[in-house]
């Protein structure tokens, strides 16, 4: 029998930041586990503590020892990580990064043989988490090396940050600011550019998006003054990207682009490098923001900020980003599983000649959707 919820898989991020902050004050609400089935990959003993010290309203766990075990109506969890960790809020750790790592691998390990059907990660720390199991900058790269050679496009993740209509994706992700100007190709600037309108027709639901790529260099290299990117690297991706038929437009120059409120007219922004594209998205979009990796066989989202040691155990973290990317992760996997449906029989164009150059419908011919 299939299941009436869609199962979404939830890591706990780093024990010490506010992922379980956010959790608990997320599924509180009673009204949530109508949506979903949740399977928590973390520790009951760490989410207690975490809920008896900020005072948080109480919630109710079942454990379970596999996510197929899971109980609709119920915030599942699975203890996956040692107990016995000592907890500090807003401290990184070397065992709180190896909590934030097993609890990761064990919902990557359950997504990819299909007990879960949607993954949400609560934000790691990139330096606790780093060993000779976890050597990647984040999230994004991780889940691509671990999905890669499954799906069609899964090779390559773009990382999308998201609110509502604006969708902002890096064509370079984390890496240092002085390495950008040697990644931006021409090839890789038209891969993301069709990872991105892929998505945003199977993930999204738009029909033709429309696509804008910010330039590199200010003011768009003012014709050749301030760098000859825009003319010899980013113009020829957008002519080649125009030529396989995705709808592209630029490259604006990003300072105006954002001040003039031009990113409204747009169904997704390519950004040439990370802070290019996420300090005006979290001006924008800082508190209902989402991080999704598009590019997967799966569904991946996130929150949009990061672990908040500033804050961590003080219950002040707001839980709007983390809600909103299980509302995105649900809308996505519904969005995908209509695409397949749709694309997966097209209508099969019958002809007969009538003997001559004129070619007509054969109306008469067998229906192929019967």
């Amino acid at each position: 029998m299939e299941r009436r919820l869609i199962r979404t898989g939830i890591t706990h991020g780093d024990p010490n930041g506010v992922g379980y902050e956010v959790l608990l004050k997320t599924f509180a609400d009673e009204r949530m586990v109508e949506l979903c089935t949740p399977v928590v990959y973390g520790s009951l003993k760490i989410a207690l503590f975490h809920q008896r010290t900020m005072n948080l309203p109480p919630v109710s766990f079942e454990i379970i020892n596999r996510a197929e075990e899971a109980v609709d109506g119920k915030i599942n969890l699975i203890n996956c990580v040692d107990e016995n960790l000592r907890i500090t809020p807003g401290q990184a750790s070397p065992e709180a990064g190896l909590a934030a790592y097993r609890s990761l691998e064990a919902a990557v390990a359950d997504i990819k043989r299909g007990a879960i059907d949607t993954l949400l990660t609560a934000p790691i720390n990139k330096h606790s988490i780093r060993s000779e199991d976890f050597h990647f900058q984040g999230h994004t790269e991780y889940l691509e090396a671990r999905f890669r050679g499954e799906g069609d496009r899964s090779s390559r993740a773009l990382m999308i940050l998201m609110q509502d209509q604006l969708r902002i994706a890096p064509v370079t992700g984390h890496i240092p600011l002085e390495e950008v100007k040697a990644q931006i190709t021409k090839e890789r600037i038209v891969e993301k550019l069709n990872l991105f309108n892929v998505s945003l027709k199977q993930d999204f639901a738009i029909v033709r998006p429309r696509i804008a790529v910010l330039s590199l260099n200010p003011h768009a290299g003012d014709g050749g003054v301030l760098g000859s990117e825009e003319e010899t690297v980013i113009r020829p991706a957008i002519a080649e990207a125009d030529q396989c038929g995705l709808t592209v437009f630029g490259p604006y120059a990003a300072d105006g682009f954002f001040g003039s409120s031009a990113y409204t007219r747009f169904d997704g922004i390519l950004a040439m490098y990370h802070d290019q594209g996420l300090i005006p998205f979290k001006i924008l979009a800082m508190e209902h923001g989402v991080n999704y990796t598009a590019g997967l066989p799966v569904v991946r989202t996130s929150p949009a900020h990061g672990t908040a040691y500033d804050i961590a155990g003080r219950n002040q973290a707001s839980e709007e980003s983390f809600r909103r990317a299980l509302f995105v992760s649900m809308d996505i996997f519904r969005n995908r599983k209509m695409h397949r449906r749709i694309t997966a029989n097209p209508l099969q164009k019958q002809y007969v000649d009538r003997g001559g150059d004129n070619v007509k419908l054969d109306l008469t011919a067998e229906d192929p959707t019967e």
